[in-house]
């Protein structure tokens, strides 16, 4: 993913939610799942898959009279980017601020605080950007 990708409304990220965790996909069953979380008509699903086909968040394929749509950006793509784009706005770039008011706001469990240690050992080595 490059440095020029549209960042994805609200919507448009519940739609690639969708495509990333079932593949892709025809508008009535991105509908169908969206409906399942809130009520969402057919035509405004298939209105803003449309606008995601212009900004290249996803891609079309046109051969049968069903179009079938697919996301084009990564999952891990997209969260870097939003994430990125988050710890500049909110937290001044500072992982460390972050990283801190996200242990303090919730109830860690020790699985998770042992991943955590396990990352920073693998980062302190090396091994992570």
């Amino acid at each position: 993913m490059n440095n020029k990708i549209t960042k994805p409304t609200e919507a448009e990220l519940q739609i690639l939610q969708i495509l990333w965790q079932n593949g892709p996909s025809t508008v009535r069953f991105v509908n169908e799942k969206l409906n399942e979380e809130k009520k969402t008509g057919y035509t405004t699903s298939l209105k803003t898959m449309q606008i995601m086909f212009e900004k290249k968040l996803v891609k079309r394929n046109e051969e049968n009279k069903t179009h079938i749509y697919a996301a084009v950006v990564r999952e891990e793509d997209v969260q870097k980017h939003l994430l990125d784009k988050f710890l500049d706005s909110a937290f001044k770039g500072s992982a460390m601020k972050l990283v801190m008011q996200a242990l303090g706001n919730r109830k860690t469990s020790k699985k998770e605080l042992d991943e955590i240690r396990a990352l920073l050992d693998k980062i302190e080595k090396g091994g992570n950007k």
